[in-house]
């Protein structure tokens, strides 16, 4: 059981390492902590749910969700794979206010 927890320690640990490195591209326009309206346009990242983040990222990724940012995100997402957007995804749900 020791090994278990152990393991799911280490694993929630490098999970925020990658949270955290994935999230340093959307921080110059969102924010630190995702406190900022990015270009005067988008949701308060923070303020979202992990889920409502996660459709917002694989929607922009796929071409279907977003207004006038569509295209700058689609570009940003582009690369991020399933793990991926569900990881930066609950580094940023965890920074709500």
């Amino acid at each position: 059981m020791k090994t278990l927890l152990l393991i799911l320690g280490i694993t929630a640990i490098l999970g925020a390492s990658e949270g955290a490195d994935l999230f340093k591209k959307c921080a110059s326009c969102h924010g630190a902590t995702g406190e900022k309206h990015a270009l005067n346009k988008s949701k308060i990242i923070n303020e979202m749910s992990q889920e409502e983040i996660v459709t917002a990222l694989k929607g922009y990724k796929d071409g279907s969700y977003g207004g006038s940012m569509k295209a700058l995100m689609k570009g940003q997402v582009a690369n991020y794979d399933e793990e991926q957007i569900k990881t930066v995804a609950a580094f940023i749900a965890a920074k709500k206010q």
